[in-house]
């Protein structure tokens, strides 16, 4: 059995891996997740560069959750040619009718754009070619096949699969796959590759904590904060009231960027349970998200997946319909109308990373004052916007023009949908024996490597493996 890395090797997006093996003299493969690569100048060259494997050899792909960096180029490989089953939970498949009909319409917009000014003489080089079209998300969303969390189910010919909560977003999921190996029949021994996916972190707002596995032959283990720690919550919330509180009184507004699916929602449930405490007074909240608005009626509808301190919010705020005002932007019109507040606001718009979407009108309002406050909420990659706000960038280029930042601008590190380094290596002692290999994936070089060593130092496993995007490992 060879494992094959294509992705979110050495580097946090792109996710995509393939695993190769033999039953009797037939060869097999099947891939976890099928990623976009995001950030950074050769995000797009990268896209476009085809797989090792041509898309009609694959049996299946299994997607661990919805995020763009993990299924955003489905719709791609099913138009390449892939015609088998997407394996994926029920919330999962919701958000992807949502995100990958939004990924559709940015990449024809940008086409669209490029094409008006090419031909007002105002575009210089060639023309920016979509990754896919809405009729290839439509194919790809007939392909999805809905598991439920912990229903083991025969996926190809001597392979089964298994979801467990990862608690990451809604629907996320890690993967449990057995695979007969060696070439012997399906009725012998099997091996266990566990893909973690993305986990999050324990006790967080809004999802459960992560479920963890008890045995594994093979580790596939992400590390985006293998590194670090995040601040407790707590201090998360204090800081948070202290910036919203000083901002509101010296007449600015809050901007914050978020990542539409998962971000937005917990940032929503913090705000109205710091009301519900009386830390905050009454709030104006505004999601400026067409997609920040899908996905907040998908978690409506699978509230039952989310934690027990959020489903009592949920009945409280239903109780207490003027304790906060949260109003979702109903068009473009209502979106514009939003730079005109000159304070009072607290503004959650996307992109989470600052690369596209509304969020850059209101950087561009509200960046040049002093009055109001930037807090970022989320992983920054390097190469965005939003990762030169972190780094403390003076001026910010902005729909064509250089902007100063005089904003505050502050960072939220509690709020990570991912689990930092405590919360990975106690993921990791959830298994009864060490993984005979280890992989540690989806984190930059620092954070991997660090992860790496952390597992040895306190947890005595062997060393694990980082692989390179492009290796093959046999298993």
């Amino acid at each position: 059995m060879q494992l094959c890395f294509e992705g979110a090797a050495g580097e946090v997006t792109g996710s995509r891996s393939i695993i190769k093996y033999r039953i009797g003299e037939k060869d097999r493969r099947f891939a976890v997740d099928w990623g976009m690569f995001q950030g950074g100048r050769d995000a797009h060259q990268k896209n476009f560069e085809p797989s090792s494997e041509r898309a009609d050899t694959l049996g299946c792909v299994i997607l661990t959750h919805a995020h763009i960096d993990h299924s955003g180029l489905l719709p791609r490989l099913c138009a390449q040619g892939f015609h088998g089953p997407i394996y994926c939970t029920p919330a999962t498949l919701d958000l992807l009718k949502v995100l990958l009909a939004d990924s559709a319409h940015i990449q024809a917009f940008e086409r669209e754009r490029a094409e008006r000014r090419q031909a007002k003489n105002q575009w210089r080089g060639d023309l920016p070619q979509p990754l896919y079209s809405l009729d290839d998300v439509t194919q790809c969303l007939a392909q999805c096949r809905p598991i439920a969390y912990h229903q083991r189910t025969p996926i190809l010919e001597g392979v089964s699969l298994v979801f467990v909560d990862a608690g990451h977003i809604l629907g996320s999921a890690t993967a449990v796959i057995d695979v007969v190996h060696d070439g012997r029949s399906a009725h012998q021994p099997t091996k266990r590759i566990v893909f973690s996916g993305d986990l999050g972190t324990r006790n967080r707002p809004l999802m459960n904590d992560p479920d963890r596995v008890h045995q594994a032959d093979v580790l596939v283990l992400e590390s985006t904060y293998g590194n670090r720690l995040h601040r407790s919550l707590q201090s998360t919330e204090d800081e948070l009231v202290e910036i919203v509180s000083r901002t509101l009184k010296q007449g600015g507004n809050v901007i914050m960027p978020a990542f539409a699916v998962g971000r937005t929602q917990e940032i929503i449930a913090i705000l109205l349970n710091l009301v519900r405490q009386k830390r905050l007074p009454f709030l104006s909240i505004f999601i400026d998200s067409p997609m920040a608005t899908a996905a907040s009626e998908v978690t409506d509808r699978h509230l039952s997946l989310l934690d027990a301190q959020t489903q009592a919010l949920a009945a409280w705020t239903k109780a207490h319909p003027n304790a906060a005002r949260v109003h979702f932007t109903k068009d473009v019109n209502e979106s514009k109308a939003l730079n005109q507040i000159k304070g009072g606001a607290i503004i959650l718009s996307a992109s989470g990373m600052c690369e596209a979407g509304r969020i850059l009108h209101h950087l561009f309002w509200n960046c040049p004052r002093e009055q109001s406050a930037i807090v970022i909420t989320g992983f920054q990659a390097a190469g965005t916007r939003g990762r030169l706000l972190v780094d403390g960038a003076k001026t910010l280029r902005l729909l064509g023009a250089e902007v100063a930042v005089k904003a505050s601008v502050h960072t939220l590190g509690g709020l990570s949908a991912h689990a930092d380094q405590a919360d990975l290596l106690w993921w990791c002692q959830g298994f009864a024996e060490p993984p005979e290999k280890v992989f540690i994936t989806h984190g930059e070089d620092t954070a991997s490597e660090n992860l790496s060593s952390v597992l040895v130092s306190e947890l005595g496993w062997a060393r694990p493996i980082r692989p390179k995007r492009g290796e093959s490992f046999p298993c």
